[in-house]
């Protein structure tokens, strides 16, 4: 009996011991997701988080940075508004602190937002500087492990890429990322060419970005998320404590381009960043040129570290995928 009691209690510990090593089911398998945004301008951003938390809610992404690209002083408040209301108010912030692009919503819905639902930073201004919180965090890391999202201007990339050595890693910011980060998804870019936004706010950073960039690069470019619409299905329901919900409502309702919803060109980045471009999107691959005017062009190599996505799966299918991840509420997802 007592050789049985000494063999039962043995393999109890064991197999608490087990349990105790492996990983966690919703760190198994995980992205790790740094999300770079100019949320603010436009506001399919805030649908990107949402889909994002969604994303990290069912364990297929963990969120470790989330940084302005827009120097506005509500961008880092609502950033921190959705990693609130989502249960990761502790999720690093921070936001440029060089020269850069400062623009706000035309809708006003970010004052309203950031009014409304509980965040810490009072202004972009008072966030820390991304490029240092960047080389932090990417210092910290498993190599090639990191997803970089960009949704956003590309001061951030740009000057991390510039950034020299210093106490937190010997590397200076290209060997970093090129140590630290997997792959870049950016929505940035019309192809084969054309000219987008995101790219010639601030062509100059664009330009060093991509041709300096070390890993590989997905692009979804304007013409992806330009035919995918969302948001009224999010605006219909009944939820009025939701900062997702409320962005699309004052933003739809003062867009008269809105009204069979809102394209949904940043969801897109985040989407092929946690599950991949299949079965959504097809490849080209090759490099993205950019032009000192912002506009970009695209030459082909079935070699080349860039690749932009083509549609595979119809737009409309694609747009209820998002939205129904943009429509999360913390814990009910489960894919």
């Amino acid at each position: 009996m007592k050789r049985i009691s000494l063999l039962t209690t043995l393999l109890c510990i064991w197999f608490c011991m087990a349990c105790t090593t492996q990983p966690k089911p919703s760190q198994s398998g995980a992205v790790r997701i740094i999300l770079d945004t100019d949320i603010g301008p436009d506001y399919d951003d805030v649908g990107a988080m949402a889909v994002l938390h969604a994303m990290a809610d069912s364990g297929k992404a963990e969120i470790i940075g989330t940084f302005a690209s827009n120097k506005d002083s509500l961008v880092v408040p609502t950033i921190e508004v959705m990693n609130t209301y989502f249960g990761r108010p502790a999720i690093p912030v921070g936001g440029p602190k060089t020269k850069g692009v400062s623009l706000t919503a035309s809708q006003h819905w970010p004052d309203s937002v950031v009014s409304r639902f509980p965040h810490q930073t009072i202004s972009t201004a008072k966030a820390p500087d991304a490029v240092a919180q960047y080389r932090k965090i990417l210092a910290a890391q498993p190599d090639h492990s990191v997803t970089v999202v960009t949704i956003g201007f590309l001061t951030n990339l740009s000057n991390l890429l510039q950034s020299p050595a210093d106490q937190v890693s010997p590397l200076n910011g290209t060997d970093l990322v090129a140590q630290k980060v997997k792959k870049l998804v950016s929505m940035a870019g019309m192809f084969p060419s054309g000219k987008e936004f995101n790219v010639y706010m601030d062509s100059t950073a664009s330009i060093y970005c991509f041709q300096h960039w070390p890993t590989e690069v997905i692009f979804s470019g304007f013409e992806i998320g330009e035919k995918i619409k969302t948001g009224l299905k999010l605006v219909g329901q009944p939820w009025k404590d939701n900062p997702v919900r409320e962005a699309f409502r004052i933003a739809l309702a003062n867009s008269a381009e809105d009204h069979y919803g809102r394209m949904s060109w940043d969801q897109t980045a985040v989407l092929i960043a946690t599950y991949g471009t299949e079965p959504f999107f097809t490849t080209v691959k090759g490099a993205m040129q950019v032009n000192a005017d912002g506009s970009n062009g695209w030459k082909d190599d079935p070699n080349g570290k860039h690749a932009y996505v083509k549609f595979k799966m119809a737009p409309d299918s694609i747009a209820n995928f998002i939205e129904a991840r943009m429509m999360h509420l913390l814990g009910r997802i489960k894919n």
